[in-house]
């Protein structure tokens, strides 16, 4: 299989200090993308430093996703925890989103995302929220 899952956890604020915690707790690498870090003229000014994407990959082999929400972006406390499947094989990942949302609804298609990947999100038929990652673009 060309894919790999984490639990991904969103907090309206704090995820790089909450990653820096886990991190300390549990060792590893973390990495952080910010919403400011991508050109977007939509962009709130209060959101530029908030993360839009954090990772803490661990020695182990395993990973550890979060991000913090922008603003206009409703913040469910009961839906913090969602499963994201990654990796670098982009037809596999498609056609695994769209077994995954059979039954289910799609939140944002699966095609390029503007960090070069292809990203998508959905709502599986049993209410579990998906978020699916290829890098580097191919759809398949």
């Amino acid at each position: 299989m060309g894919y790999k899952v984490a639990p991904y956890i969103s907090f309206a604020d704090g995820a790089a200090e909450a990653l820096e915690f886990y991190r300390s707790v549990l060792g590893g690498t973390v990495s952080i993308m910010r919403f400011g870090d991508l050109p977007n003229p939509d962009l709130d000014p209060a959101d530029a430093d908030k993360v839009m994407h954090g990772q803490l990959d661990l020695d182990n082999g395993f990973a550890l996703m979060a991000s913090d929400s922008p603003t206009g972006m409703e913040h469910d406390e009961g839906q913090r925890v969602s499963v994201t499947l990654f990796g670098d094989d982009g037809p596999e990942l498609g056609s695994v989103f769209e077994k995954l949302a059979e039954g289910g609804s799609v939140v944002e298609p699966y095609t390029t995302a503007p960090w070069g990947d292809s990203f998508g999100m959905l709502i599986d038929r049993y209410g579990v929220f998906w978020m699916l990652n290829a890098s580097g673009g191919e759809q398949g």
